[in-house]
């Protein structure tokens, strides 16, 4: 979902025999829910670069029915409903992170826990207009797998955006040295203020674009994300870093039948 690694200690474990989606069983998203609800609301790496840079590629979503996988705690439910969406559903992997957006708006949008890597299984086909997905897909072995499910839920024409770790970034723990290779990784962040492990998968970006277009979804816009001029006011080294860096992804795409 959610790399805020401002300060980390990097494991870079190749370990390819574990091949479930370990971001489930991860404390960052369970045990630390409520405390990371509240570290992403204005932190540098998720309010001040990944969400701007991401919204910006939606188009208007008013009267849309709009799914938003990997939901977190609601911060893109509560944005999708002042943008207008008339339906909108929320996945995620954590229950406690359902349980959250529950809390806030159990009035106004559905919510239920969902592995993403077992796809889409209570979505109807040509259901959705638009699907967001902010920061997940890096948690998932099988990305094909997950955009076949994309394409069957997505109405004629519509569009997902979604955005990932930026493959150059990753390739820095790369044990192997291969960056055609997809390897697991370990790292440790302090999103919530303390130390937490958060595992995630490494690939190139043509295996991401492979994964999209064996699945009839077509690329229409690539961007490398704009840190916000307002991190300038949290850390000036921060900035000079993500000015000259890339960090994040996003593409958007769209259902070609």
């Amino acid at each position: 979902m959610r790399r805020s690694p401002s300060s980390y200690r990097s494991l870079c474990a190749r370990t390819l025999s574990e091949k479930v989606s370990k971001y489930m069983k991860s404390d960052m998203y369970s045990k630390h829910a409520e405390k990371y609800d509240l570290a992403v609301q204005d932190n540098i790496y998720n309010a001040h670069l990944e969400r701007p840079s991401l919204q910006a590629m939606l188009d208007d979503l008013s009267g849309l029915n709009v799914l938003d996988l990997g939901c977190g705690t609601g911060i893109y439910a509560e944005f999708l409903i002042e943008q207008g969406a008339a339906e909108i559903t929320c996945l995620d992997a954590s229950q406690q992170m359902i349980e959250i957006v529950n809390s806030k708006f159990a009035d106004r949008v559905s919510a239920y826990p969902q592995d993403l890597s077992t796809g889409l299984p209570r979505e109807k086909s040509n259901s959705a207009d638009v699907i967001i997905c902010p920061l997940v897909v890096h948690y998932i072995e099988d990305l094909s797998a997950l955009f076949k499910e994309v394409n069957r839920v997505l109405k004629a024409g519509g569009y997902i955006v979604f955005s990932t770790h930026h493959p150059f970034a990753d390739f820095e723990c790369s044990r192997s040295g291969n960056y055609f290779e997809r390897e697991l990784v370990n790292e440790v962040w302090d999103t919530v203020g303390e130390p937490v492990e958060v595992v995630f998968y490494r690939r190139s970006l043509t295996e991401i674009m492979d994964a999209l277009t064996t699945n009839g979804l077509a690329v229409t816009q690539l961007s490398e994300g704009r840190v916000s001029d307002k991190v300038q006011e949290i850390s000036m080294e921060r900035y000079d870093y993500l000015s000259n860096n890339p960090n994040f992804i996003f593409i958007k795409c769209q259902k070609l039948s």
